[in-house]
């Protein structure tokens, strides 16, 4: 059985990874609003933001990392309504595949082009001046919680993808996602905002991600950032998993 699923899901990752090989500016435009963000952000408001001495481009990186996933799965969404809406969806219920292969091979697509799109990006960043001393176990660190978050919001983005009925519903979706960094520690500390605003920006997932992130670039200790960090990443991993889960057991019934 295992050996079904595994190939069935290899053959409709391919088939995914092949549409965005036929149109490769999907990843580009993914990756040209963080990118846009972080040239704004490093040459024309970095002067003016007081992150205690440090390079502004190095303390700003972590959270456009996060921006970039949640603007790449927007497309992840858009994929799946594509196939829902134009009848595969239909067509792959009546073929001997496993159902759960579907699902997977949209998933996995997502992760492979969200890790494109963050390589572009911190390419970018290097050729800004972006340094890190982070060393092989930090990058592995660093990568293991972006590979998390990706997960996690891609299986939130098949709900919509399965559920939107049309591409405006499908693609709105992702903009809350994209505007919640601006309200944690990705741009600016924390310590800045009023009352209220600092709460939430402290108490919320980006922050903690973020900082983590940074600390590990800054060979810094991670502290209590990074187990909060790894609690926000897989609860919503599984929460998501398991609400997309029944959302698709649901559309096949």
């Amino acid at each position: 059985m295992t050996t079904y699923v595994l190939h069935d899901t290899d053959v409709l990752l391919k088939r995914s990874l092949r549409h965005i090989l036929r149109s490769p500016d999907t990843i580009i435009t993914t990756a040209i609003t963080p990118i846009a963000m972080l040239l704004l952000f490093v040459y024309v408001f970095g002067g003016a933001i007081d992150v205690g001495g440090a390079s502004y481009v190095n303390y700003l990186l972590p959270g456009i990392l996060l921006i970039t996933v949640a603007s790449g799965i927007a497309y992840t969404a858009f994929r799946l309504f594509t196939d829902v809406s134009g009848g595969i969806f239909e067509r792959f219920q009546s073929m001997p595949i496993t159902r759960s292969a579907f699902l997977w091979g949209h998933v996995l697509t997502s992760v492979v082009a969200n890790l494109t799109s963050l390589v572009l990006v911190v390419l970018v960043a290097l050729a800004m001046g972006f340094r890190t001393g982070a060393g092989v176990l930090a990058w592995l660190a660093v990568i293991g919680i972006m590979l998390l978050f990706t997960l996690a919001l891609t299986w939130l983005a098949v709900i919509p993808g399965l559920t939107a009925k049309t591409v405006d519903g499908v693609s709105g979706f992702s903009y809350p996602l994209i505007f919640l960094p601006f309200v944690s520690s990705a741009f600016v500390p924390t310590e800045s905002m009023p009352g209220p605003v600092q709460w939430f920006a402290e108490h919320q997932p980006v922050t903690s991600i973020v900082n983590t992130i940074r600390s590990l670039f800054e060979q810094q200790p991670v502290g209590s950032d990074g187990w909060v960090a790894l609690a926000w990443c897989v609860g919503l991993l599984l929460v998501a998993y398991a609400l997309a889960m029944r959302t698709y057991r649901s559309k096949l019934a």
